[in-house]
């Protein structure tokens, strides 16, 4: 309902547009920003098909350049038609191989940027500025303000519209989740303020445009380099760290506190699902990992700001904790161990997952004797084992010494056998 309610009002929104005169000279300012439009679309098409590839989640599209220009300077009728034969092109270009987003959801998109870019097309209309840039004369302090107030509407009602659909589907642990981060939005500011200054160079002539398709297909060259490396770093199934980027990680942090004078700490958690087996004998693979994303949910939320998750492969997670004191670290332990009791999953057929437990082992620095990574994980892993060993659903701590070295523990949900 959402969704076709937000298709509906964008319908009503541009069918309010026709009744806004188009004056003649508007119309090769249209042109030249759609073919701008078109051209960055089309030289980044393989990009924005491989940033889709590596990402099922929203992104920004580095459409706003274009759409924030066209609201700026253009009648709103036109800005209209800009936006939608925008995201024509790149359904047309990118969307349409791809099966997991039909075509329902690019016009959606479309509405809501229909929407984003009449609000911003709304303040550059009460302020004077698109008057004073279709003149050529933009100057003083009131056209600044009409700049950043139209910038700032566009991105207000797209985030808006955005938000309401994530809160709704996928269901993230608060609304500043839903909003994006801050590397998102600092993205999104970026390619808005790249949109003012197409607007400007186009109300001295449009052909000067056209440079700024060469910065908005470097941009989103840019773009997608960060975001294979964030995927680089981050296991599939749950978000989290990998093995390889924890590890790396965990490696420079022990590094760092062993170089800090006395009394710096860092502790190392070993976290292994109880009973994982038979949860995917049971219920499938498929609800094993909506298990594994659940409880990784439950592992963020329940350490400190500033801790590292990672998957260790399997049902198995290790935490990171820079400049924990051991007894804080049982006390964080006993946190996720109690966070881990709450995660509940449904199968198709009616099942449901729940009395989830998990083991954990710690071990802190330098508290356990050990100034390698390899050796605190195979004190955690010990201690992991113990809990195991006990009954599990509990948390153990590592001894400060070893007495023999300290191997990784053998895993099986019988132990013993």
């Amino acid at each position: 309902m959402y969704v076709l309610s937000v298709d509906l009002l964008a319908l009503v929104a541009i069918a309010a547009t026709t009744a806004w005169p188009v004056p003649a000279g508007a119309w090769p300012v249209f042109g030249v920003l759609a073919g701008c439009a078109a051209l960055h679309l089309h030289c980044s098409r393989w990009i924005e098909r491989i940033r889709r590839d590596h990402s099922h989640l929203p992104h920004v599209d580095l459409c706003s350049i274009w759409m924030l220009a066209g609201a700026l300077v253009l009648p709103p009728s036109l800005a209209v038609a800009l936006v939608v034969l925008m995201y024509a092109h790149r359904w047309w270009v990118v969307g349409r191989w791809d099966a997991s987003r039909p075509p329902h959801r690019n016009v959606f998109t479309t509405s809501m940027m229909v929407l984003a870019t009449l609000a911003a097309g709304t303040v550059a209309g009460a302020t004077g500025l698109r008057e004073h840039l279709a003149g050529g004369r933009p100057s003083g302090w009131l056209d600044l303000v009409g700049l950043v107030g139209a910038g700032t509407a566009q991105w207000l009602v797209n985030t808006a519209l955005v938000a309401i659909v994530i809160l709704l589907t996928v269901r993230p642990r608060s609304v500043r989740d839903a909003v994006g981060s801050a590397s998102d939005n600092l993205l999104e500011a970026g390619q808005l303020a790249m949109g003012v200054f197409v607007a400007l160079a186009v109300a001295w002539w449009p052909g000067f445009a056209l440079p700024m398709v060469v910065a908005a297909v470097a941009l989103h060259r840019t773009v997608l380099i960060h975001q294979l490396e964030l995927a680089a770093r981050t296991d599939a199934k749950t978000g989290l760290l990998n093995a390889e980027a924890w590890h790396l990680q965990a490696s420079l942090e022990l590094d760092r506190t062993r170089r800090r004078p006395a009394g710096a700490t860092v502790g190392l958690f070993m976290i292994d699902v109880d009973h994982f087996k038979d949860i995917n004998d049971t219920h499938g693979h498929q609800i094993g990992d909506a298990v594994l994303r659940r409880i990784a949910v439950a592992l963020n939320g329940a350490v400190r700001r500033g801790d590292a998750v990672g998957r260790f492969g399997g049902e198995e997670f290790a935490v990171l904790l820079p400049g924990v004191e051991p007894g804080e670290a049982e006390a964080i332990a006993e946190r996720i161990r109690r966070q881990v009791h709450q995660v509940v999953a449904d199968d198709a057929e009616g099942g449901r997952v729940d009395g989830l437990t998990v083991s954990i082992g710690i071990a802190v620095w330098p508290s356990v004797a050990e100034d390698t990574l390899e050796g605190l994980l195979a004190a955690a892993d010990a201690a992991l084992y113990e809990a195991k060993r006990l009954g599990r659903d509990q948390v153990q701590v590592a001894g400060r010494h070893r007495r023999v070295p300290w191997m990784p523990a053998a895993r099986s949900e019988h132990p013993g056998d």
